[in-house]
């Protein structure tokens, strides 16, 4: 019997508590430019071996009594439902200690190294440890599975090796698109 593909493998993933992941595609048309997430053609050109960063998030859950009366996203600063824990880098690149944050039931950006890829769809290994790992279940070193529009970030240690690797075609578009993030 053959091993199902990736993309058989993310239909079949299942999180705990009603965590799943955030599309960035369907955020980022929700929020316009304030929730801005790679551009096809970098997205293109994530392999093995790179770092991105995800979101996963559960309805289940609403905001505490004690947190901020307002929440921000930490990544278009725009107002969230509830507050989303982030990691600025990947915990191979920069070691932190560890942190007793309490299990509140909120989102969290993380980063994870892709392992493997096929099309559209990637395993990767998560590279930060999650505070609220104890309520989806994923942890630090886990393998999982998402779609590319999962990806919300790619990690700058790769664009220069990510912009050699474009053709004519890619390169203009990876312009056209940096022009339109200046105006």
């Amino acid at each position: 019997m053959t091993e199902p593909d990736l993309q058989q493998r993310l239909e079949q993933q299942r999180f705990a508590n009603g965590y799943e992941w955030v599309n960035g595609v369907a955020m980022h048309a929700e929020n316009g430019e304030r929730f801005q997430i790679p551009h096809d053609v970098l997205k293109k050109h994530v392999g093995v071996g790179h770092f991105v960063e995800l979101r996963i998030d559960s309805p289940r859950f609403s905001v505490h009594e004690d947190a901020p009366v307002k929440c921000t996203c930490p990544v278009c600063n725009g107002e969230a439902t509830k507050p989303i824990l982030s990691h600025a880098h990947p915990a191979t690149l920069v070691p932190l200690p560890r942190q007793a944050v309490p299990s509140r039931g909120w989102g969290e950006d993380f980063w994870v190294q892709v392992t493997q890829r096929e099309g559209d769809y990637f395993a990767a290994r998560v590279d930060n440890p999650l505070y609220e790992a104890r309520l989806h279940g994923v942890n630090e070193g886990d393998t999982i599975l998402f779609h590319a529009d999962h990806i919300l970030a790619v990690h700058a240690i790769h664009r220069e090796e990510m912009v050699l690797g474009m053709d004519a075609a890619d390169l203009k578009a990876l312009a056209a698109w940096l022009a339109a993030q200046r105006r």
